[in-house]
């Protein structure tokens, strides 16, 4: 699902429906109700954990009574056996044989426990990550969305911006952290020794970008110190014809159909 954004005086922002942040799916707006969503990511997890549980413990009976697993005939087996003399008891093999059976029933009842714990574990699992990635997607999302560095510096249109960007950031104990290259925390300049906000972790990703000047407002990297002329788009942005050409053509697309695209130069 894609954040359904908004723009106002130049600055984005996300869309919020009775207090919840709106996605776009299939051309409708879907109210995102986080609190709802950690609501069932916990159950599920309850449940998860019930029936893993319930089939540890069916395993562990297993064991304790190998060989009499299945008691109904175990007393069948017993009792019979008590009552057969040595007239009544034709060969040896006849008690191996209930003894056998008694054993394959148990055993089979005890298969078909966990496979079908096993089952509804996988699919609540499934189910379980599947609101967790739309959780994490909807806060860091909004993050973008909420995020004043964004408003007030960033030119780049939001979604070209989370493509490049929102695979630095992932959400641990509910809060959004942003995490380098090679997947460590982003860690505050401002504050030392604590993790950087969103907005502080975006401008550092942001200022290691080799091709910031594209996405930034009224920069103008490109070394000359000159300015686009008077009448033309990018707003005193410039940028490289080989820089734009190292651009996917969807991201040339984008960026030179926002709001202020830059002026191509040598």
């Amino acid at each position: 699902m894609k954040l359904k954004t908004t723009e106002i005086n130049g600055a984005t922002y996300a869309v919020v429906q009775d207090g919840k942040p709106v996605y776009e799916q299939d051309g409708k707006d879907v109210p995102f109700d986080a609190v709802h969503t950690v609501g069932t990511i916990t159950r599920l997890n309850g449940e998860a954990k019930g029936h893993r549980e319930a089939r540890e413990a069916a395993e562990g009976r297993l064991k304790a009574f190998e060989g009499i697993q299945d008691p109904a005939k175990a007393l069948e087996a017993i009792q019979t056996v008590s009552n057969l003399n040595a007239g009544q008891l034709k060969t040896a093999e006849q008690v191996d044989e209930i003894r056998r059976e008694a054993k394959r029933a148990a055993e089979q009842q005890v298969a078909d426990a966990a496979r079908a714990s096993g089952e509804k574990i996988q699919h609540l699992t499934k189910e379980l990550d599947g609101l967790t990635q739309t959780y994490h997607g909807e806060k860091i999302g909004g993050a973008f969305g909420r995020s004043k560095f964004v408003q007030e510096k960033v030119a780049a249109p939001m979604d070209l911006l989370m493509s490049h960007f929102g695979r630095h950031f992932k959400v641990e104990d509910g809060k959004v952290i942003g995490v380098n290259a090679a997947g460590g925390t982003i860690h505050s300049v401002a504050r030392p020794g604590e993790v950087a906000d969103f907005d502080e972790a975006l401008s550092i990703l942001v200022d290691g970008y080799a091709h910031k000047d594209m996405i930034l407002k009224g920069t103008n990297h490109s070394g000359s110190g000159a300015r686009s002329p008077q009448g033309q788009p990018g707003g005193g942005k410039t940028m490289t014809q080989a820089a734009f050409q190292a651009l996917s053509p969807m991201a040339q697309a984008q960026l030179m159909t926002g709001a202020n695209p830059p002026v191509l130069v040598d």
